[in-house]
């Protein structure tokens, strides 16, 4: 499948952005296919860092384990799918933007494990993945801004190695 890039400005500071995103436990927040993440690692969130991500697909319910495969603090969050099904790699990248975040989400997502009716559709796959990225960019927004008064906690991290 394609890959496809989105942006969004979000108006809270890089380092809010951030916190909420590198803890991939608020996935379930913003993100509508992930119906639960759970955090497998032990420590602070840092490269390597495992998470168990229940997802809601055509198909049903499918459970991935996504691996935190770049974390540079203030910055970038990648994450890729280590197994399930619809193999998938999101880079998060921010960047201070009038006041403030400017988020671009590079995506590639694939097909692969798709079942039925599913997998027939799996080459336009991309143009789903990628619309309903968008809507989950737009709730990301709604979210973090509707959180700007409360104080966030920012999860301990450890900077890239």
């Amino acid at each position: 499948m394609s890959p496809f890039t989105l942006h969004t400005t979000v108006e809270r500071p890089v380092e809010a952005v951030f916190a909420f995103l590198a803890d991939s436990e608020n996935a379930p927040r913003w993100y509508e296919a992930v119906v639960h993440a759970e955090k497998l690692t032990e420590g602070p969130v840092r490269r390597g860092t495992v998470y168990r991500m229940v997802r809601r697909l055509p198909q049903g319910r499918v459970e991935n384990r996504v691996e935190v495969s770049e974390l540079e603090p203030d910055r970038r969050v990648t994450l890729r799918s280590l197994d399930g099904p619809t193999p998938f790699t999101y880079r998060t990248t921010l960047e201070p933007h009038a006041g403030g975040t400017r988020v671009a989400l590079e995506g590639t997502v694939s097909g692969q494990g798709l079942e039925g009716a599913a997998a027939l559709l799996a080459p336009l796959a991309s143009r789903f993945f990628e619309r309903g990225m968008a809507e989950n960019l737009r709730v990301l927004k709604r979210v973090l801004e509707a959180e700007r008064g409360s104080a966030a906690s920012r999860p301990p991290l450890q900077p890239a190695a």
